[in-house]
């Protein structure tokens, strides 16, 4: 076995699969572990891959047994090295490799515009573990930039007259709701449209009729391909999922103050994604429909090459 790939699922595997071709050559032996979602298995396929127990956000006691379980995942297979993006699995089997003398390498999230998540925090002390921010205006001391998720995206202008017939709205996998959102989008909404709702955990009885709380990787494609618009929380897994598309989402983040994330990261994602034009960003309550028209106006675009992320050597 050359190669561990290791993230929780939503973002953090959305962005680890979405890098792995400027990670390692394609013709590594490659493992993934991750937990049993549906995401996980659209995203990876016929991919090896370990499944294990999911881990809360900041499951101390569930990242212990994860670190029983990872000495024997990573005693079973001896990797050569290690690739993670976080979070709480990361904590487990990083630390674990470097008792077995592997070569660990933990990408900060993209997510991360000002600093290192609590998983970052606690990994960037663990001797031997190469930490990478993905933005430069923080890489110092134990943290190198390489690259970044959104390197090669560009906005164009393509659509004059943009139309709002078919809507995808998507949470993510986040266990916080996120109805304040719904509450704001829905009077925007052109009537007659067709809309996808992908509500994952939020409550939207009382507002939206057919809701899909759940869908595989492959059918959100599908249908974010097909969209006139997508509307998404700043999460960088939904985020990731509209530019691919070569879509420019309208992105609402989830704040703290409100209940809807543990802190106020999807903000500082937020302003990066409107700086460098890859969407329109608002709150909540300041969502227009002059918004929506311009973020279903415009195309995104890539590189069909985007330069290798380097690591450094073991």
């Amino acid at each position: 076995m050359t190669t561990l790939f290791v993230a929780s699922t939503g973002g953090h595997l959305n962005e680890l699969v979405t890098l792995a071709p400027r990670l390692v050559p394609r013709d590594d032996d490659i493992l993934w572990v991750t937990h049993d979602t549906l995401q996980s298995r659209s995203l990876l396929g016929d991919s090896q891959t370990v499944f294990v127990p999911d881990l809360g956000s900041r499951d101390l006691p569930g990242t212990a047994a994860m670190a029983l379980r990872a000495w024997r995942i990573l005693h079973e297979y001896r990797p050569e090295r290690v690739l993670s993006t976080g979070s709480s699995i990361a904590v487990a089997f990083l630390p674990t490799a470097r008792t077995l003398g592997m070569a660990c390498h933990y990408i900060e999230s993209g997510t991360r515009v000002t600093g290192p998540s609590v998983t970052g925090r606690i990994l960037q002390h663990i001797p031997g573990v190469h930490c990478y921010t993905q933005h430069a205006q923080w890489a110092s001391g134990r943290w190198s930039c390489a690259g970044s998720i959104l390197d090669g995206f560009e906005q164009e202008a393509v659509n004059a007259a943009p139309r709002l017939d078919r809507v995808v709205v998507t949470l993510g996998s986040w266990r916080q709701p996120f109805r304040r959102l719904i509450e704001h989008l829905i009077p925007l909404l052109p009537i007659g449209a067709e809309v996808l709702w992908q509500t994952g955990h939020t409550d939207v009885s009382g507002l939206v009729d057919r809701p899909t709380p759940w869908l595989s990787a492959a059918e959100l494609h599908v249908a974010i391909r097909k969209a006139d618009l997508v509307v998404t929380h700043a999460g960088m897994g939904a985020v990731l999922d509209a530019l691919d598309a070569g879509r420019c989402p309208v992105v609402v983040p989830r704040v703290q103050e409100h209940g809807e994330q543990i802190d106020d990261h999807q903000v500082e994602l937020a302003a990066e994604l409107g700086q460098r034009g890859l969407a329109v960003v608002s709150e909540p309550g300041a969502l227009t429909t002059a918004a929506l028209l311009d973020a279903a106006s415009r195309r995104i675009t890539r590189s069909s090459d985007p330069r290798p992320f380097l690591l450094a050597p073991p």
